[in-house]
């Protein structure tokens, strides 16, 4: 990658700027916006009805909800307010409105707050930060869930043409995640411009069947009046409260419209919810409660009977393809929290490869895809159904929904100052709502949704402890490092004594407080200095993308004629560190009047062999997590894109 051309005098400046864009242009623009995300935003929540209502009237449940006119009714109302309340309302009216300099997601409120509460000094800003690490954990458990309760879905549609196939989905849906997981390291580029038109046919299909439904017994349109909802839910509560576990899988995938906001735009996926996603849903919805009450012998299976039986096949290719593209979408936004959990100091620094030279979203992170492959192919051969793996599913997804809902409150107050009772009010009517979706999936615990929880409590465990285990490193450190300052101070004054070498030797450090270990071994063991020495500190901004004209700080460290400076590089969390490049921004006045010579620059860099010491830094458990963790950091000169002839690595040993 190359240095931007600076700025001249040259012919074509002197050119009038092109026209900006016409209005046919812009209306491409954002009708492209829009079936992109369409494409990749709803394929979580478009394929919820595949698997919902059967699962809530699920006569294996361990709290069955008989099927009878008034519970149908009920559940259907229950499911158009639930949308309409936690979907419309609170992510598209409201909590896609905190965004992070355009980011969304659970992440962007973690570093708002972080943020707010650097600036205030609150303890509070802090907790929450680490509920928001929590719900970002719980995320990670429903990046597991997705693909196999998606496509096992899906596959199990061969029971509605031939019941004697169904030997074959477990098989089928297996070789369907292995290619899933396979094909990632290609990127989403290859096959991203084919999601939005296939799920435009599939939200036509969704509403196209649910109208044919409804036609059976139009009745059903009577369960849009709230009161069905709430007769169900207060007249038969010791139903309706178990029937709300199963309801949370309607909106699954509910975050992910939050989560990708930086890819498409608050407008283009509000109005794809509110003009496509959301009627056909609610469409296919009520087509399949109008065919429960037209035979409950329709239960199972509910979504591919509303077909005829001549489109059955295309629908279970369609419905299998739609899956696929909703696992894609939750195993993208995994590697999205990963990579940006570990900018943040939560994670290891992961080896990511971005597969778009055009979309910086679009990456692909090998350690965490294969763990993720792993785990759903655990989970696909332990729950064998997706009836099954639905006790497990609505854990996960509530879980981060409240999580997500008390960051918000919190922001609301903080940044924007909304008054007390419209906080009360208003938030507080919507987190109850939220809680008692929770309560209610709680009593599915021992029936599966342990694994969520167990999935979240373990990644947030080892996201904690990496950050605290960090802290220890870098204390540590600092102190064998010893004041950058000083250390300049003595190598002016020739201490130790150093041969000066040609060129430019690049150390990079924590920061410009400390000597580099990698500078102290060159200058007391080697006896040699460099013409030019850059003391280079790497800086993650809690935002996703730093300009140019901030990239990089330079510092000459009180001695502008000792050809010895500190540069500080700083990147957003997006952003992939490439610091040669950086360092071509650096001006020859900033640098003693001299263009660093970068082109056969030497990088040293510092690593370190961790430990287990006897100091109460951490529980002795803690101590091993952390070293255990530390083997999945990626290469320091792969993540900093170092040329490999060019990069020098000194190591040492630290307890922790």
């Amino acid at each position: 990658m190359t240095a931007q051309p600076s700025v001249g005098t040259t012919e074509a400046a002197l050119e009038p700027p092109p026209a900006g864009p016409t209005a046919p242009a812009r209306s491409t623009t954002k009708l492209a916006l829009l079936v992109g995300a369409l494409g990749i935003v709803y394929g979580d929540i478009g394929t919820s009805p595949i698997y919902a209502l059967q699962t809530i009237f699920n006569p294996a449940d361990p709290h069955p909800v008989p099927t009878n006119i008034a519970n149908v009714y009920g559940v259907i109302s229950l499911i158009f307010w639930s949308l309409m309340i936690i979907v419309t309302i609170f992510y598209v009216g409201f909590a896609m409105r905190a965004d992070n300099d355009g980011e969304g997601g659970i992440m962007a409120l973690i570093t708002l707050i972080r943020r707010h509460s650097k600036s205030q000094g609150r303890k509070a800003g802090l907790a929450l930060a680490a509920l928001g690490i929590f719900g970002a954990a719980l995320f990670l458990g429903d990046s597991m869930i997705t693909p196999a309760i998606s496509v096992l879905s899906a596959v199990e549609g061969i029971k509605t043409i031939n019941p004697d196939l169904e030997s074959f989905i477990i098989p089928a849906t297996v070789v369907i995640i292995v290619l899933l997981f396979a094909f990632q390291r290609k990127g989403t580029a290859v096959i991203g411009r084919w999601f939005g038109p296939i799920m435009i046919a599939w939200f036509t299909a969704l509403a196209v069947l649910g109208l044919g439904g409804i036609s059976r017994n139009p009745e059903i349109l009577k369960a849009l009046s709230p009161t069905y909802a709430v007769d169900f839910l207060f007249g038969h509560f010791d139903v309706a409260f178990f029937a709300l576990a199963a309801v949370i899988l309607t909106f699954t995938g509910a975050e992910a419209l939050y989560a990708d906001m930086g890819h498409f735009g608050r407008k283009p996926i509000s109005r794809a919810w509110l003009f496509m996603v959301f009627p056909a849903l609610l469409l296919n919805y009520m087509g399949q409660g109008a065919l429960i009450l037209e035979d409950t012998g329709n239960i199972s299976g509910s979504f591919f009977l509303l077909a005829p039986e001549w489109a059955r096949i295309p629908l279970l290719v369609l419905a299998a393809t739609a899956t696929v593209i909703a696992s894609q979408a939750v195993i993208s936004g995994a590697f999205s929290v990963a990579s940006q959990a570990s900018e943040l100091g939560y994670l290891p620094r992961l080896r990511i490869a971005h597969t778009s030279e055009h979309h910086y979203g679009q990456i692909y992170v090998p350690w965490i895809n294969w763990l993720l492959m792993v785990s759903v192919l655990t989970l696909v051969f332990a729950f064998r159904s997706s009836e099954s793996l639905a006790f497990a599913y609505g854990m996960a997804v509530i879980g981060t929904i409240v999580i997500v809902t008390i960051l918000f409150l919190y922001i609301a107050r903080g940044r924007w100052k909304t008054p007390w009772w419209a906080l009360i009010g208003g938030g507080g009517l919507l987190l109850a709502i939220n809680v008692t979706f929770l309560a209610a999936s709680s009593t599915k615990i021992i029936h599966g949704a342990w694994l969520p929880l167990l999935i979240g409590v373990t990644a947030f465990t080892v996201m904690v402890t990496w950050q605290r285990g960090r802290e220890v490193v870098s204390a540590e450190r600092e102190r064998r490092e010893g004041p950058l300052r000083e250390f300049v101070d003595k190598m002016r004054r020739g201490e130790p004594k150093a041969a000066q070498v040609p060129g430019t030797g690049v150390f990079l450090g924590r920061g410009k407080d400390s000597a580099p270990l990698a500078l102290r071994a060159a200058l007391e063991l080697n006896h040699a200095r460099y013409a030019q020495t850059v003391v280079l500190s790497v800086q993650t901004e809690p935002v996703p993308r730093v300009p140019e004209s901030e990239r990089v700080e330079v510092d000459d460290l009180g001695h502008c004629q000792d050809s010895v400076i500190h540069v500080t590089v700083r990147f957003g969390y997006a952003e992939t560190p490439d610091v040669p490049r950086a360092l071509r921004l650096v001006r020859p006045e900033q640098s003693e009047g001299r263009k660093l010579r970068l082109d056969k620059a030497v990088y040293f860099l510092s690593t370190i062999q961790l430990r287990a010491g006897t100091e109460p830094t951490m529980a002795t458990w803690r101590k091993h997590l952390f070293i255990a963790t530390s083997h999945i950091t990626s290469d320091a000169a792969e993540h900093f894109q170092l040329p490999r002839d060019r990069t020098i690595i000194v190591g040492s040993h630290i307890e922790v």
